[in-house]
């Protein structure tokens, strides 16, 4: 990784808009915070997902070559990729990837226990920076990848370009990739997605702010910011900030900094799509929707992309 977290804070408290990348959010406390996210009633994206996926198993499985070695960007919950690697026909072998290295190896064995006889080759990466695939991996195999979770949309549009672009490049002529996009709909919906009443993201936001004064030094007062979700029409996107409720004095790396009340840190940002938008976005580097499938009220979609020379 060639930024650090310092580096990302430094940088963040330096600037205007004050944008810390939201892959520091996932440290292993976070990334625990995010899976009981993920299971509350306001945040349908992966209830959603998990459903369009039961419903279509088999048919994503028919369109995936036997043997293929499956790699998932972000592993997070096996609740989609257990069933997913037991209706592929004789997986080559599955590499997880994860920026959190103690969170990796837990799924890693909690997949291992769910498909037994599977390869499984755990792989610590940041997939928004140019990563890497393990060296010992099967050759001549058929490569799928797997994005779940609509996790793409917490790229930029240049930024998602880029990683669908690298893993072309990964997954070789031919690759499968089967994603999840979260399709844009009314602020009604989206906000309470990102700001629940149980106040679980408010806690996994404020997380971060933990992880800088323990990994960094610094001396961020907690109870000074406050959780905030903005919707965005153009482009459709979701806005997570930590707003300063009052001013307030940073010191971390020998250096000072005000916030004044009502500034904000930006954590994370995650786009809506449209499908046709998104189709548009992948055919730019080189990969072709083949499939698609979404709920009965358009509240999400999964596709299916094959990738084409270039």
């Amino acid at each position: 990784m060639t930024q650090t977290l310092k580096d990302d804070v430094l940088a963040a408290l330096r600037e205007p808009g004050h944008r810390i990348p939201s892959t520091w959010l996932y440290d292993q406390r976070g990334s625990e915070l995010f899976e009981a996210i993920t299971r509350l009633p306001s945040y349908y994206p992966t209830r959603t997902e998990i459903s369009i996926l039961d419903a279509h198993l088999a048919d994503i499985a028919a369109v995936v070559p036997t043997d293929s070695l499956v790699v998932e960007l972000g592993s997070g919950s096996s609740r989609k990729t257990a069933p997913l690697l037991r209706a592929l026909e004789q997986p080559a072998g599955y590499v997880p990837l994860d920026i959190s290295a103690a969170y990796l190896a837990e799924a890693a064995e909690t997949l291992r226990a769910q498909v037994p006889n599977l390869p499984v080759h755990p792989w610590v990466a940041d997939f928004t920076t140019a990563f890497d695939l393990p060296p010992d991996l099967p050759a001549h195999t058929g490569r799928l990848g797997f994005f779940p979770g609509s996790t793409i949309g917490n790229l930029t549009a240049e930024n998602a370009h880029a990683l669908l672009r690298h893993c072309h490049t990964l997954l070789g002529d031919g690759a499968r990739f089967l994603l999840g996009i979260d399709l844009d709909k009314s602020p009604e919906v989206l906000i309470p997605a990102y700001d629940d009443p149980e106040g679980v993201t408010a806690e996994f936001n404020r997380n971060l702010l933990v992880r800088i004064n323990r990994e960094l030094d610094a001396n961020f007062d907690l109870a000074a910011f406050r959780h905030e979700a903005r919707y965005f029409e153009d482009p459709p996107r979701i806005e997570m900030h930590l707003v300063c409720e009052r001013p307030v004095s940073v010191q971390m790396a020998g250096e000072s900094f005000e916030l004044e009340a009502g500034e904000s840190l930006h954590t994370e940002t995650s786009h809506k799509y449209s499908i046709a938008g998104f189709t548009a976005l992948a055919a730019e580097a080189d990969w072709v929707v083949s499939h698609q499938w979404h709920d009965a009220e358009s509240r999400f979609a999964v596709l299916m992309m094959q990738s084409t020379p270039d």
